[in-house]
């Protein structure tokens, strides 16, 4: 089972709750709690909540599918910009001076 750290704020999001329900339901339901390198504090996932984390990535498939078309848009734009860049620049080579 993957280990799945969030935020209180992180948490909170995900279940649509304040952040203050969010650390009263971490403290329910006894999750273990640490604080980061960043010095944020967070809460490891339970099998239920990590059920919640799977589903909501699921639900937003569109938005996530609409992002890899976006990059793919952008990806084709820089390799034509250099395609572009590279055919220009065997032109001046070939170019008589």
């Amino acid at each position: 089972m993957p280990q799945i750290w969030m935020t209180y704020e992180e948490l909170a999001g995900m279940l649509d709750c304040t952040v203050m329900e969010a650390r009263e339901r971490v403290h329910l339901e006894r999750l273990d709690r640490k604080i980061s390198r960043d010095g944020k504090k967070r809460a490891k996932l339970s099998v239920a909540l990590t059920g919640i984390f799977i589903e909501r990535i699921k639900t937003s498939t569109i938005a996530m599918d609409q992002a890899v078309e976006d990059l793919r848009a952008v990806h084709d734009l820089m390799k034509l910009e250099r395609t572009g860049t590279s055919h220009a620049l065997a032109a001046r080579r070939q170019s008589p001076r």
